[in-house]
């Protein structure tokens, strides 16, 4: 089980735990018109507006729009400048594609904070039961049938479980069902020259997506993709993994030694990128993620202790026995750090559970302990549907390595789904 405790202060907590899937594009095309550029010898496609109505409002949304445009034309010719002096992407090329980025109005609204409310009610039971469906699991026994030598060899590689990345596929693209289908370079544009005024951040998020707008053109020219044709999330994540361009990059593996990694269609590739991930942003081969928890003597006062450090482990063995927690199922050990997780929901009183470095890994993904929690309870579902099914959960024998995994370094990287 998971305890539910009501506290009488309960400590907030601050991570996001929303996971949004991408709709309908709705873009609105600007058009385009050619520029020149003083500091490269090479055009550009740019775009441009619709003429205004003749109504006063009308007239207040063009004079809006226009300014908007003028902004958006000028920094696409700065952004495209940069590529001058860079020999991996032809400036030529790189404007031309720019010039064909389109300004995408629900993607803004998406980021943009809504005025005069407060973060959302957070609610464990009614998230878990949204992703984590009997339709979702379902689908991921299948899924992971069509799958297993490779989740067994990838598991045996990288020291990652198979339910683990099992729930992360199926929670963020339905096992490669739903990848989004906004155009990434528009998504990506869009958050780059137009970011949101509103949000606390909009300087520090505008200047991340224009490095996630600059590595999304370097990966399509290093591999072969069409930048007008790969779409994504709203944010810009991209394939079967819903990876960002830079952790394309940094995280992504060539499992089937294809020449090139390819998270689109590849589910080989999605299945050892997520592996990868994970291992390098602290995952502990052969360790629990999370564990169930008795706070029965557990004080306010120390429970105000525990939550302080919000999900970051900060507690050993011996720190959390002096504050009156219990693991479950009796006598459990465990020689690592760990942290008190909490779990609102809405007017219920929360659940508990005590998350390790390797549930603190899941959220390096997404930074929710909601979603972190989702990913863990639907890959155990799959695995024990599997077993209840009688159905093999790895091969009679293990297919041969196609792959050394690599040794991980822990990178600094920004989470996916943006």
């Amino acid at each position: 089980m998971i305890t539910r405790l009501q506290l009488t202060k309960p400590v907030p907590h601050s991570l996001n735990s929303t996971l949004l899937m991408s709709a309908g594009p709705q873009r609105r095309a600007f058009g385009r018109a050619l520029v020149s550029c003083a500091m490269i010898a090479a055009s550009a496609l740019l775009p441009t507006y619709a003429q205004a109505q003749s109504s006063p409002a009308a007239a207040s949304t063009a004079a809006t729009t226009a300014a908007s445009l003028a902004n958006w034309s000028q920094q696409v010719r700065e952004f495209a400048g940069t590529f001058a002096a860079d020999p991996e992407i032809p400036t030529a090329w790189a404007m031309q594609v720019l010039g064909q980025a389109q300004y995408n109005k629900r993607v803004k609204r998406l980021m943009t904070p809504a005025p005069g409310t407060t973060s959302t009610v957070r609610d464990w039971q009614a998230y878990q039961a949204r992703l984590v469906s009997a339709a979702r699991i379902e689908s991921g026994v299948q899924f992971w049938r069509r799958n297993r030598a490779t989740l067994a060899d990838v598991e045996a590689q990288w020291g990652v479980p198979a339910s683990v990345i099992v729930g992360i596929i199926g929670i963020e693209t339905s096992y490669g069902q739903n990848m989004g289908n906004i155009r990434v370079l528009d998504a990506l544009a869009t958050l780059a020259f137009d970011y949101p005024t509103e949000h606390p951040r909009a300087t520090e998020r505008a200047a991340y997506f224009r490095k996630e707008l600059e590595e999304f053109l370097r990966l399509c020219h290093t591999n072969g993709l069409d930048p007008l044709a790969v779409t994504g999330s709203f944010a810009g994540a991209m394939g079967i993994p819903q990876f960002m361009p830079s952790n394309w990059t940094l995280y992504g593996e060539d499992y089937n030694r294809s020449g090139a990694v390819n998270l689109i269609s590849s589910t080989d590739d999605a299945i050892a990128s997520v592996a990868n991930y994970l291992r390098a942003h602290g995952w502990r081969p052969n360790q629990p993620a999370y564990f169930e928890v008795d706070l029965q003597q557990t004080t306010p006062e120390q429970m105000r202790t525990l939550l302080a450090p919000d999900i970051l482990p900060s507690f050993d063995m011996v720190g959390l026995t002096a504050l009156g927690v219990s693991l479950l199922p009796a006598k459990q050990q465990y020689d690592g750090q760990m942290a008190l997780v909490e779990l609102k929901n809405g007017e219920n009183p929360p659940e508990y559970v005590i998350g390790t470095e390797n549930f603190y890994a899941v959220t390096r993904y997404n930074q929710s302990s909601y979603y972190a929690l989702a990913v863990l309870k639907l890959g155990e579902a799959v695995e024990q549907r599997l077993k209840a099914l009688q159905l093999p959960v790895t091969p009679a024998a293990t297919a041969p390595s196609a792959a050394a995994a690599p040794t991980p370094t822990p990178q600094a990287s920004t989470p996916n789904n943006e």
